[in-house]
């Protein structure tokens, strides 16, 4: 049987972008104004009791468009705005809205004056985007919206969709309640929680996944992605007095944080990243069980704290910082977070230091191996019985270990990393993006 036509149904505010536009536009229309405070409080709290379901959508529309005062030249000012905003796992996947502009649809209870700008430049069509229109008095003045779109309607995105009718496998992605609607009366197959922006309680415990970011969504349906593996997938274990500012820098980037006092042993086994406060240790009985392990961030001197030689043949990249330099506090979690992104062992206690440039519409590899002659005509050849083109290619060594990176351009099967880790001598291998 032919696979079914999947659509992808995807909510606007706090999912596409970071932020819930009306909330913004009200910042900047009533910049000036004595009450802004007030007003902006009530805006939200309107926002926020639609969204979790406390108040009819078009009852909280109707009363945020008249507290706005808004008008078109705001409206520019918004839209400069929300392109700065757009949600960074969105953004980083632009090929994949490329790929599939006639199954994506964008679906909103926002409006089309601020949406279309902000998503038309990811190849998503103007003829699948639904949202409301405001109603403009001739001098430019947003003085209502258009009552007769059901998008303005209580349970707006069940009645559209109804419309449509749409064959195939639907998924919806979004933050709130009416998103959530969708699946509740049956029309989508799947609901997935979006919460890269905003959690809801009520809206997560009736989703059919969590999804901490679009790369997780993507991974999950089995869909190209920007990235090979969703970084909230990654556990990074945060151990003793590490300073606030050290974890929101990997929180940031996405990671699955857990802050302990001490290194838990059930946590060996799925660990990638630790990142160790200054006089932490880690025994070697522990690293050499941590089989996921990538990479230790160190704050401070790591020397009789954690056996870097046996870290370099486990193929575990650590970065301290021997001086006890205050700047620690940032720059070790950057330089742990860059390896994760690029590759790059730039300053790196234990290996070859490489910095790398991120290639864009190429795949990067990283294989550790250790260093005995022949084993880069192996991993050659390897690419060669596949048939991939190299884009790019870096090896680094020092007397224990080779450090090879390689960017490919070609579609490729996953026997190619079985090949690859199949090769004698290696001792991890990885898939970047």
């Amino acid at each position: 049987m032919p696979k079914q036509k999947a659509y992808y149904i995807i909510d606007f505010d706090s999912t596409f972008t970071q932020v819930e536009a009306l909330d913004e536009l009200a910042r900047i229309s009533l910049k000036n104004h004595p009450d802004k405070e007030a007003i902006f409080q009530k805006i939200e709290d309107y926002t926020n009791f639609a969204m979790e379901g406390k108040l009819s959508f078009s009852e909280s529309l109707a009363q945020r468009v008249k507290l706005l005062e808004a008008n078109e030249d705001h409206l520019k000012q918004l839209i400069k705005h929300l392109k700065k905003k757009v949600s960074t796992s969105f953004s980083r996947n632009a090929e994949f809205f490329k790929k599939h502009a006639d199954e994506v649809l964008i679906v909103s209870g926002g409006f089309k004056e601020f949406i279309t700008p902000v998503v038309s430049q990811y190849h998503i069509k103007k003829e699948n985007i639904y949202a409301n229109t405001f109603v403009t008095t001739g001098d430019g003045k947003i003085i209502d919206y258009d009552h007769a779109n059901p998008l303005s309607e209580e349970g707006g995105k069940v009645k559209l969709l109804q419309h449509l009718k749409l064959e195939g496998e639907l998924f919806g992605i979004g933050d709130g309640y009416s998103d959530f609607q969708l699946r509740e009366s049956g029309i989508i197959n799947k609901f997935f929680a979006f919460t890269e922006n905003i959690a809801r309680e009520s809206i997560v415990s009736k989703a059919d996944h969590v999804t901490p970011s679009f790369d997780e969504f993507l991974y999950v349906n089995d869909l190209p992605r920007a990235i090979s593996y969703p970084k909230n997938r990654i556990l990074c274990l945060v151990i003793g007095d590490v300073d606030p500012l050290a974890i929101s820098i990997l929180k940031n980037d996405g990671l699955s944080i857990r802050h302990k006092d001490s290194f838990e042993d059930k946590y060996i086994k799925d660990v990638g990243i630790i990142v160790l406060a200054d006089g932490e240790k880690i025994s070697k009985e522990q690293l050499k069980n941590a089989a996921k392990l990538k990479t230790i961030g160190y704050l401070g001197n790591a020397k009789n704290k954690i056996d870097l030689n046996l870290c370099t043949t486990q193929g575990i990249v650590v970065f301290d910082d021997p001086k006890n330099n205050p700047r620690n506090i940032s720059f070790i979690p950057k330089r742990v977070a860059d390896f994760m992104n690029t590759g790059a062992t730039y300053l790196s206690a234990n290996f070859p230091n490489l910095q790398l440039p991120k290639i864009d519409k190429s795949h990067r590899l990283i294989h550790i191996h250790k260093n005995v002659p022949g084993i880069m005509a192996k991993i050659n050849t390897v690419f060669a019985k596949h048939d991939i083109n190299i884009v790019s290619q870096f090896l680094m060594t020092n007397p224990e270990i080779g450090y090879a990176i390689t960017d490919i351009n070609a579609q490729y099967d996953k026997q190619l990393f079985k090949s690859l880790k199949k090769i004698e001598q290696t001792i991890k291998f990885r898939v970047l993006y």
